[in-house]
């Protein structure tokens, strides 16, 4: 007994001392950690590494940028079956255990006494959010004792849907995805609340090892681990059997998808990213700003179409280059394959006969696959996609394309190709399919509206159009090129190029600024010019290469004569031109200081030349271009909002004070004076003050300029735009010398477009291919599109301005009853004085007020 009681004692005390030196070994071990151990305010103030979002003025997704993809979740959006999946895969016992699983940490040393190595046992959930969050992922024993301190102390300060919460949005998924928002959508493309149950283990069996249980990379293994949490969520009563029997006899369909884009704007999402980074540093990629722009969903998806659409095009009219590559056949592959025999063609058939198209066989996966492996190093550009040619009938062809589809090409899609030879010229028409491509040819193709496939090709030729709200300045619509991804020189804002016949306007407004009339009389005639700006003898002549005598401005700007704008400039001097268009916000540096300055020879962006186009658009006020609206935070706080310069017919009276150009307004080109109004509330708080547009051409000039446009649409160089069907639009045609550059801006009140045409090469585009026949077609598609549904608004004359019937020939009232009078429109005090007389000629009124033009230039 008395052995029993010494040995009893003795055990106690041992289990004491144990117990001692356990807890001081606790405190002490904490003690050496604490000081590493993140604070309560750090964790209750957690930061999730959010990519930047770019949207839509409306909010459709144009781009993400950021390596981490994910989508936070609050608790209460995580769907109850997916927190079920997530327990059952990992922490069963969540919320039993006060964030460290005694018995998980049991089994963990059982393990390493029986194995002698390490192991996962025993991390809960709790623990995996304190590594994920704070801690390295290094197997140590001083990692695992810092994580269960860190465990029980998040347990203490969070509930458990909070540290859910954390779980949730912070866990690797594999493929860059963090959180199970993320990964539904890359791994299903859905949102979180469309997975099904077995899509959801799917995702739940991810964390223990992304790489090795991922449904991309290993189909088989991943689906064991799934089918293991279904089972495991069963016996939880989680669900029922049915459900369980259903999901693991259910083959997943797991694949990779990109982002979930809804509006394709790279042009935009690299001009706003640019901006960002500017604006924040790198730090945007993981703090999760959403930039909305002042992007229309429904115009940008015209604008996209137009140009794509109007590339195209001009590429079929100049002919065929030939296929991007070639693949010799194998023995292997051309015995599987039917032989060629080309028939007579369908053109020398008998009325109504067709040939049969032949229909290829299945070809194996062996045979198939090295072909689609070419395939794939191609990638498919603006919806041309790679295809290499299997078979050539007489006048039909049959094609694989990358994801081993065969697609047949018949005749209508085939006979554009004529070869091409130069930018004027093109072979032969083609009679045959062979005529133009062979067996094995790497080529493009595409489906024409109604479905049909085509022959197509990469366009080498390039374009741009820009559309702006003339009110404010809000970009619209931008492409900046066929395709970004080919090319990410953005030639909407960054290309400068001569705008030809585009810049006359302007020189015709500075021009009736400085009194002249739409009825002044100016020769076109052959002239040469000994300019000492100019290099050389200079012997400018008319598009067409004709010549028209006196000729009213009107009539001049209408038809884009050449001789008369070169005249018109000279006789109201370079220096006051110069200083008008810089008043519009052109770049004075980049204007010549010569006559060819009449012709379009400054180098010019198309957001310079639409910006310009906005003055005549919204009445005469000068706006700036932005293309940001707004800026949130991570929280949906805005922290920025664009106040851009506005017209405020209203407001002129009010005085003109210096405001400065807002950071994130497009590139502008000087300094802006602006009349400002009462301070209104910004989107934090502060007072804002709204931003006037300043007037930079009379009302009167103005409202005169406008028609003159309009009857370039009506009776002039535009005369293809009356297909729209409006009376509300007006524009200029622009062409350069040798047609290497082709341009068409234009506008309604309510959308100003430029659209632009040239190859970055700055070579011709080919004969013919001028403003009205290259790019008119793009601002036709676009606009006729964007202004459906939009009431037709008239221009609305000011006052000041009085109509009067003049006499065609002379710029001169017309006699009374005279039969070929027409209605022109004038200040007051420039409405001319004479009146022509019966048989033509002047009476002896007095004469017109007009600045005097030099007499050689007639």
């Amino acid at each position: 007994m008395k052995f029993f009681l010494k040995f009893l004692r003795l055990s106690l005390i041992g289990l004491f001392s144990a117990f001692t030196l356990g807890v001081v070994a606790t405190a002490g071990t904490y003690l050496y950690l604490a000081p590493d151990l993140p604070s309560i305010e750090s964790l209750k103030d957690v930061h999730l590494q959010t990519p930047l979002r770019v949207h839509s003025r409306d909010g459709g997704l144009i781009a993400e940028f950021g390596e981490k993809k994910r989508a936070p979740l609050r608790y209460d959006d995580v769907p109850a079956l997916m927190i079920k999946a997530i327990l059952a895969a990992e922490d069963n016992r969540f919320y039993e255990h006060p964030g460290v699983d005694y018995q998980g940490i049991l089994r963990a040393v059982a393990h390493l006494i029986k194995t002698g190595e390490k192991g996962q046992g025993g991390s809960t959930i709790t623990m995996q959010v304190a590594r994920n969050f704070f801690l390295s992922r290094e197997k140590t024993y001083l990692r695992k004792i810092s994580e269960i301190f860190l465990a029980l102390t998040i347990e203490r300060h969070l509930s458990k849907q909070e540290i859910l919460e954390l779980y949730v949005n912070k866990i690797y998924l594999g493929h860059r995805s963090y959180g199970v928002a993320a990964a539904a959508q890359v791994y299903y493309g859905k949102d979180i609340n469309e997975l099904s149950v077995w899509q959801m283990a799917m995702i739940a069996g991810l964390p223990k090892a992304p790489s090795r249980y991922n449904p991309i990379v290993n189909i088989r293994r991943a689906t064991l681990r799934r089918d293991y949490i279904l089972g495991r969520m069963q016996e939880l009563g989680f669900i029922d059997k049915p459900t369980f029997e259903q999901a693991v006899a259910t083959a997943d369909n797991a694949s990779l998808h990109g982002q979930d884009i809804e509006l394709s704007a790279p042009y935009v999402a690299e001009m706003v990213r640019a901006e960002m980074i500017e604006r924040y540093g790198e730090e945007v990629y993981t703090s999760g700003y959403n930039v909305y722009t002042t992007l229309d969903t429904r115009l940008q998806r015209y604008a996209y179409q137009a140009v794509q659409r109007n590339l195209l095009e001009y590429d079929r009219r100049h002919g065929y280059r030939g296929a991007e590559g070639h693949v010799e056949f194998g023995p292997a592959l051309l015995a599987a394959l039917p032989a060629i025999a080309i028939e007579a063609p369908a053109l020398n058939r008998p009325k109504g006969e067709t040939a049969v198209a032949v229909e290829l066989p299945e070809l194996s996966a062996e045979l198939q696959e090295p072909l689609r492996a070419t395939l794939n190093k191609h990638r498919v550009v603006a919806g041309l996609a790679p295809a290499l040619v299997m078979h050539l009938e007489d006048q039909a062809v049959s094609a694989m394309t990358g994801n081993g589809d065969i697609v047949r090409i018949e005749w209508d899609g085939l006979k554009w190709a004529r070869a091409f030879k130069d930018e004027n010229g093109r072979g032969p028409q083609p009679k045959y399919a062979a005529d133009i491509l062979r067996r094995g040819d790497l080529i493009r193709v595409n489906q024409d509206e109604s479905g049909a496939w085509q022959l197509a090709q990469l366009p080498e030729v390039e374009g741009a159009l820009i559309s702006l709200g003339p009110e404010d300045g809000a970009v619209q619509a931008l492409i900046g090129g066929y395709d970004y991804y080919q090319s990410k020189f953005n030639r909407a804002i960054q290309a400068r190029r001569q705008p030809g016949s585009n810049i006359k306007p302007f020189i015709y407004a500075a021009a009736l600024e400085n009194g002249f009339t739409a009825a002044s009389l100016i020769n076109d005639a052959p002239v040469v010019f000994e300019d000492a700006g100019l290099e050389n003898t200079w012997r400018p002549e008319n598009y067409s290469g004709k010549f028209h005598g006196p000729t009213r401005l009107r009539v001049a700007l209408t038809k884009s004569r050449n001789l008369v704008s070169i005249r018109l400039l000279r006789a109201m001097g370079i220096n006051k031109a110069i200083s008008y268009l810089e008043q519009l916000g052109l770049d004075s540096t980049r204007l010549p200081r010569d006559l060819s300055l009449a012709l379009g020879s400054a180098s010019l962006t198309p957001l310079e030349v639409a910006t310009s186009y906005a003055v005549l658009a919204n009445g005469g006020y000068r706006v700036e271009p932005y293309f940001i609206d707004r800026i949130e935070d991570s929280e949906g706080n805005v922290i920025y909002r664009h106040e851009p310069l506005r017209v405020c017919r209203d407001c002129e009276q009010q005085p003109e004070t210096e405001v400065a150009p807002d950071p994130i307004a497009v590139e502008a080109s000087a300094d802006v004076t602006a009349t400002t109004g009462p301070d209104l509330p910004g989107p934090t708080g502060e007072e804002r003050t709204p931003r006037y547009a300043p007037r930079v051409m009379s009302e009167q000039v103005n409202y005169i300029m406008r028609t003159i446009l309009r009857d370039v649409i009506q009776l002039g160089t535009g005369r293809r735009a009356l297909r729209i069907g409006r009376r509300d639009l007006a524009g200029k045609t622009g062409t350069t010398n040798d047609q290497k550059d082709a341009w068409f801006s234009g506008f309604n009140n309510a959308l100003v477009t430029t659209a632009w045409i040239g190859f970055d090469r700055h070579t011709p585009l080919g004969r013919r291919e001028t403003g009205a026949s290259a790019a008119l077609p793009m601002w036709i598609y676009f606009m006729e599109n964007a202004t459906k549904g939009m009431p037709e608004e008239d221009f609305e004359m000011p006052p000041g301005l009085v109509t009067v019937r003049l006499d065609p020939e002379t710029g001169l009232l017309a006699a009374e009853g005279q039969s070929n009078a027409i209605f022109e429109t004038f200040r007051t005090e420039s409405v001319p004085k004479k009146t022509v007389e019966a048989g033509g000629t002047a009476d002896a009124g007095t004469e017109v007020k007009q600045p005097a033009i030099p007499e050689q230039l007639f």
